[in-house]
């Protein structure tokens, strides 16, 4: 728990004073949860990420050994004697999908080739659109099997990788290049917006390097008339 005092909340009722029955306190993220002390430390939305530390009630005991942290929740919050006293709280908690992603994170960067390897094939899976960059730097990994993993998983994730693979058609880097040209053509038609997109402000290598791409794709540029032609506006 925070030892810093916490900061002050008070809830301004209809006519300017403070609620007798309490208040609603949303929180995304629960701190730390102290079962022996019955007291748990929360993020405060409108405070930039301070936290507060509450007493919890006797009524509310059973739903906040429920409690983990990470969990979102709504608690019934009553100022009695200067302390703020948790009566009820409504759980909403944390996405199982989103806590595995987190611990796939790191392990795509554990220095075991086999946790990378896995971690990098499970993000695939979950689709968690954090899982982009690393995955796209897991490309370059010294092990094989690694950038295979990465590279089948970014063609699950799809559409929402392809700006971040569009630097590397321009890559020194043969294999870096043609991995990224691969994934690009495999995810397909949800890759068409985003490398349209990125001719605007692309260098002429990199511009000839996403042209390719799309020709091989089958999408040319729509021309205006008397005009050059407008890369953002394809034609299938």
């Amino acid at each position: 728990m925070a030892e810093e005092a916490p900061v002050k909340l008070i809830q301004i009722g209809p006519k300017g004073g403070t609620k007798k029955d309490g208040f609603n306190l949303v929180t995304e993220r629960v701190v730390a949860v102290n079962p022996e002390a019955k007291q748990l430390e929360v993020e405060l939305l409108a405070y930039d990420g301070k936290t507060v530390v509450l007493d919890v009630g006797d009524e509310a005991l059973e739903d906040f050994l429920k409690i983990k942290p990470g969990d979102g929740a709504t608690i019934r919050v009553v100022e009695e004697g200067g302390k703020r006293i948790a009566k009820s709280f409504r759980i909403r908690a944390k996405d199982p999908n989103a806590a595995k992603a987190d611990a796939m994170l790191i392990d795509l960067k554990d220095s075991h080739w086999l946790n990378r390897k896995y971690a990098a094939e499970v993000l695939g899976e979950l689709k968690d659109p954090r899982a982009v960059l690393p995955l796209v730097e897991a490309l370059t990994d010294e092990v094989g099997d690694v950038r295979q993993r990465a590279y089948d998983s970014l063609i699950k994730i799809g559409g929402i990788a392809v700006a971040s693979l569009v630097p590397l058609l321009a890559s020194e880097e043969d294999d870096v290049r043609q991995s990224a040209t691969e994934i690009i053509r495999k995810i397909g038609k949800p890759a068409v917006e985003p490398l349209a997109t990125a001719l605007a402000d692309a260098d002429d290598r990199l511009k000839t390097r996403i042209m390719k791409v799309l020709d091989r794709m089958g999408y040319k540029p729509k021309a205006k008339e008397g005009a050059q032609a407008e890369p953002a506006k394809l034609l299938s």
